[in-house]
């Protein structure tokens, strides 16, 4: 992606000293017009911004240098990392989302977004385990991209990761020890799964407590939103466990 039109937005800072570009977070704006969403995302009064959004006919709006941090992730944690927009470079995705009509991302949006993130790929050892949603970094607060996102169609661009197909899927340890994927006893949404789980998603970025202040059932939920969009319930089951585990494994 070599062209897009400037819109410069006045909210960005300097990034800590010493710190890389290692992180990709994917937005949805979550407004009805994509001109509200410009006009905010370029107002000072707002103090948000992103470095890119990208309309539902493909066009291209740079806000912020990808030198510099930009105010998208807000309050938010992935591997450990609290300020994420020191990291990151933050996309957003013209879309109404939950709250004004969620409809599904347009083809030419998608398209671009592949071609952009090429681009910075190019430019940034950005690990796939490391381009995430903004409800990836901010469980508590946010829920976009959300569950209409294509991240299987990204990762088939070699953008991000997706578990492949769980259908007779054992990890390549259990195959080792000659065991089947360990099924968890399905937990209610209140409790959200087990310590052993939750250690898990905390291996793969997400932040839990005590790090953070988030209930796991909620953590779930955004990985579910992420990974497993077809039935998203908070609960740790067989094939929400197989799914992370196939991460791990693919983090390898």
């Amino acid at each position: 992606m070599s062209s897009w039109i400037e819109r410069r937005s006045p909210n960005f800072d300097v990034r800590r000293e010493g710190c890389p570009i290692d992180i990709l977070v994917l937005h949805y704006t979550g407004m009805r017009t994509a001109e509200e969403a410009l006009e905010r995302l370029c107002d000072p009064a707002a103090m948000v911004s992103a470095h890119y959004t990208i309309d539902r006919d493909g066009r291209v709006f740079r806000h912020v240098e990808e030198s510099l941090r930009a105010r998208h992730a807000g309050v938010s944690c992935w591997a450990g990392e609290r300020d994420v927009n020191s990291r990151s470079i933050g996309i957003e995705l013209v879309n109404p989302g939950h709250e004004f009509g969620y409809v599904p991302f347009s083809e030419p949006q998608i398209g671009t977004l592949i071609d952009l993130t090429h681009g910075i790929l190019a430019r940034h050892p950005i690990p796939a385990h490391r381009i995430v949603g903004h409800s990836d970094v901010a469980p508590a607060r946010k829920t976009d991209p959300g569950e209409l996102f294509p991240w299987k169609h990204l990762a088939e661009h070699g953008i991000g990761l997706f578990p492949p197909s769980l259908a007779g899927y054992v990890p390549s340890a259990a195959r080792q020890r000659g065991e089947a994927v360990r099924a968890l006893r399905a937990t209610s949404p209140a409790s959200g799964g087990g310590k052993d789980f939750a250690q898990k998603l905390a291996q793969f970025g997400y932040g839990l407590p005590p790090e953070v202040d988030i209930p796991l059932a909620t953590v779930v939920t955004a990985f579910q939103s992420h990974f497993r969009p077809e039935k998203i319930d908070g609960v740790v089951d067989a094939d929400t466990e197989a799914m992370l585990a196939a991460l791990l494994e693919m983090m390898e």
